[in-house]
């Protein structure tokens, strides 16, 4: 959603106001100890970005990106993994007709990453439903026009703020008339639901694919809160599970909740959803976080700060209690900022530091080039030494928490050790030149990935200390 600085805004701070969160948060739970998972049944911490932006306005539908791109990330900030933005109106030009060749680019892309060890989400992406509510064609993505049921309501062009948007009455209508609350179009909820099909058939066997990333940021239109996460959501979601696992039972399903309130963090309402493949379920929770004084134009600075902090902690513990509830893993999906604004670099640390306290994947938005990414003009920006931090891709066990002291240069892994296998860990080489030592086990250093591999033998919980060799 990106910058959501809304009227919407105001509701939420009497909300705030009122002691709606206060409320919400009283008894603070812990870690639920649920993690995304690889074949073998190690914990997965996730870094990595979004890829990227691009693809929404691209007439393909495919990001600006290149291979060379994704070697230089690589190699200046190990990442492990990719949200990778897909279009439905790419997906699905016209009523039941897939775009395999469309799909096939997609995979072209992903080997790039599966070559480097990378995990993907493939993430169907929408913002202001799709190109098709203006004449245009330049202000929404995600939908196709065949899709797009405005009913004759108008769309403002030229807003100030492209989120506006939202607002219109005919985007309103367009998003009303997908979640059939208009009653008109019972059909297209199934339309969307069997395009996944056609994605999740197509990528089922790619090792790569870690998961599917069901809706970006989704919008209720007229129905908003817990009426529509628990409502016409949960109904798209349960309909596009079972079209997934009928060609797909092994990959992980995302689900997100209403990015308006929950975003800034808001309680989430979305309920337990029921995976019928055989054995665990493998679905996760993908919120996103955009602090709301920061979406209201404030800076991370001294006067916003404190606010700030307190926005994070309120969000960490919706979204935990949230997780505990759908009995889901967390994986942050979005968060990001214009990292030429002050104190921008201290907030990536602090959301990084939040989401290694609690064994949290995440993918920063987004990986275009800009003030807002790691490169721009082809120089490295201050995202990239704040993004270039040693954290364990795969643990050997149930992870509890993970901390990075920069100052005196130590990784602590704590973690309840079984034997799923070793425990991988990415050392950047700013930090750790000559790699790594581990404070227990047997380790391995690959100088060329720049992985510490450590084995351990002992069973129980487990404080796995990363110094410089």
């Amino acid at each position: 959603m990106k910058r959501l600085r809304w009227v919407a805004g105001a509701v939420v701070l009497a909300v705030l106001a009122g002691g709606g969160v206060a409320a919400a948060t009283r008894d603070a739970p812990r870690p639920a100890g649920r993690y995304v998972t690889d074949d073998d049944g190690r914990a997965l911490i996730l870094h990595g970005f979004n890829t990227a932006s691009s693809a929404k306005s691209t007439p393909d539908g495919l990001p600006e990106l290149s291979e060379a791109d994704v070697e230089r990330e690589y190699r200046d900030m190990g990442t492990n993994f990719v949200r990778f933005l897909l279009q439905w109106r790419a997906v699905e030009p016209s009523p039941g007709t897939y775009d395999m060749k469309y799909l096939d680019k997609v995979a072209e892309r992903i080997a790039w990453y599966r070559t480097r060890g990378y995990h993907v989400m493939l993430d169907m992406h929408q913002d202001l439903w799709g190109n098709g509510i203006t004449p245009s064609k330049v202000a929404g993505n995600g939908a196709p026009q065949w899709a797009t049921f405005m009913d004759g309501l108008p769309v403002a062009a030229g807003q100030p703020m492209w989120e506006l948007y939202y607002l219109e009455p005919g985007v309103i209508r367009a998003f009303d008339n997908f979640w059939n609350t208009t009653g008109g179009h019972p059909d297209l909820m199934d339309r969307y639901a069997r395009a996944w099909k056609a994605v999740a058939d197509r990528f089922k066997d790619d090792p790569a694919v870690i998961g599917y990333d069901l809706m970006n940021e989704p919008w209720g239109g007229s129905v908003q809160g817990a009426a529509f996460e628990t409502g016409p959501l949960a109904a798209l979601y349960r309909k596009t599970i079972a079209e997934i696992r009928s060609v797909d039972p092994d990959s992980w399903i995302f689900l997100e909740p209403q990015a308006v309130g929950v975003n800034w963090g808001l309680p989430s309402a979305l309920p337990y959803f029921d995976d019928p493949r055989g054995g665990p379920a493998r679905i996760a929770f993908a919120p996103h976080l955009y602090p709301l004084p920061l979406d209201l134009g404030d800076d991370y600075t001294a006067g916003s700060r404190e606010w700030t902090d307190r926005t994070l902690g309120w969000w960490r513990e919706n979204i935990l209690r949230t997780a505990e509830r759908m009995k889901a893993p967390i994986l942050l999906g979005e968060f990001g900022l214009d990292m030429t604004r002050p104190g921008a670099a201290d907030l990536v640390e602090r959301i990084l530091d939040l989401t290694d306290e609690n064994a949290m994947g995440r993918a920063y938005w987004s990986r275009d080039p800009g003030s807002w990414g790691p490169y721009d003009k082809g120089r490295a920006g201050p995202l990239v030494g704040v993004y270039a931090r040693p954290y364990p891709r795969a643990v050997g066990g149930v992870p509890v928490r993970v901390v990075w002291d920069e100052k005196a240069v130590k990784l602590t892994i704590t973690f309840d050790a079984n034997e799923t296998g070793p425990t991988e860990v990415y050392l950047p080489a700013a930090t750790f030149p000559k790699g790594g030592e581990a404070s227990l086990g047997t380790a391995a250093w690959d100088a060329g990935k720049r992985i510490l591999t450590v084995t351990t033998k002992t069973s129980g919980r487990l404080d796995l200390v990363i110094t410089p060799a």
